[in-house]
């Protein structure tokens, strides 16, 4: 019985392509595509922070405190992600479609697993804003946290959860009621120049602002591509893996929303 072997070309074409397309890096983070190393290797990463310096004032009175830009150098290993995905020729030959699902697969497998590492590094944001509702003024106030000189050139988002984002829609249907894709489905794309983005996972509560250069994937480029073939059982195994490695390397980047009371 004959099997049609696909080449490592294809596949690897086939799993990247489906691994871009799940996933907007550009959109979210810095990526970085000059990792080299093996897994398990250390890469110094230089993480930048900056103190707080901003300050209400009266009538005649300045400035007491000065915003202080530094950076702590931190320690983070290359990892190494990779699926396996098997299938018969008998099966192939019988459903045309079942490779093509199965290297589907992989490349959306492979994305929620590294999406998930490069949202933990937005996580840990240590600037926060606390806002006893997730309204204009929070989100206003999370943008002005992050001390940028040209926000109004700056692309900031926001990840939030589904009933967060339900909280914002509720909160601004009196500013947003007669905007036409608001009264159709309650459409809330940018608050306060923030960009918001509903993710699953989420935290309820909290929601983190940043910019793109907030986190860095430090990545190998392409998709590495493996074939192995059992013939006397006619079984075939096709690997893929990703080498990379994500980081916060600006924490004057990123900050949360915290609801709660207070400001």
């Amino acid at each position: 019985m004959a099997n049609v072997v696909y080449e490592n070309f294809y596949l690897s074409n086939e799993i990247e392509d489906q691994f871009n397309s799940h996933l907007d890096l550009q959109q979210f983070c810095t990526v970085d595509d000059s990792l080299t190393g093996e897994p398990g290797m250390l890469r110094k990463v230089n993480v930048y922070k900056a103190t707080d310096g901003t300050e209400k004032l009266a009538l005649g009175q300045g400035n007491t405190k000065v915003i202080e830009v530094g950076f702590t150098p931190r320690e983070y290993r290359i990892l190494m992600a990779q699926n396996r995905f098997q299938y018969y020729d008998e099966e192939a030959m019988t459903d045309p479609m079942l490779v093509p699902a199965g290297t589907r697969h992989m490349g959306t497998d492979m994305f929620n697993t590294v999406n998930a590492d490069v949202f933990a590094e937005f996580q840990k944001a240590v600037l926060t804003v606390s806002a006893p509702a997730l309204n204009f003024d929070a989100f206003v106030d999370a943008a002005a946290k992050l001390n940028l000189e040209n926000l109004e050139n700056t692309s900031l988002f926001g990840f939030l959860c589904r009933a967060d984002m339900a909280a914002v829609r509720k909160s601004l249907k009196e500013d947003l009621k007669f905007v036409e894709a608001f009264a159709r489905n309650g459409y809330v794309g940018t608050v306060g120049g923030i960009n918001l983005y509903t993710k699953k996972d989420a935290e309820e509560g909290t929601v983190v602002v940043a910019t793109k250069e907030a986190v860095t994937l430090f990545q190998k480029k392409g998709t590495e591509v493996e074939q192995e073939r059992e013939g006397n059982i006619r079984r075939n195994t096709i690997y893929s893996r990703k080498y990379y490695l994500a980081a916060l390397t600006d924490e004057t980047k990123a900050v949360k929303i915290v609801v709660g009371s207070g400001q």
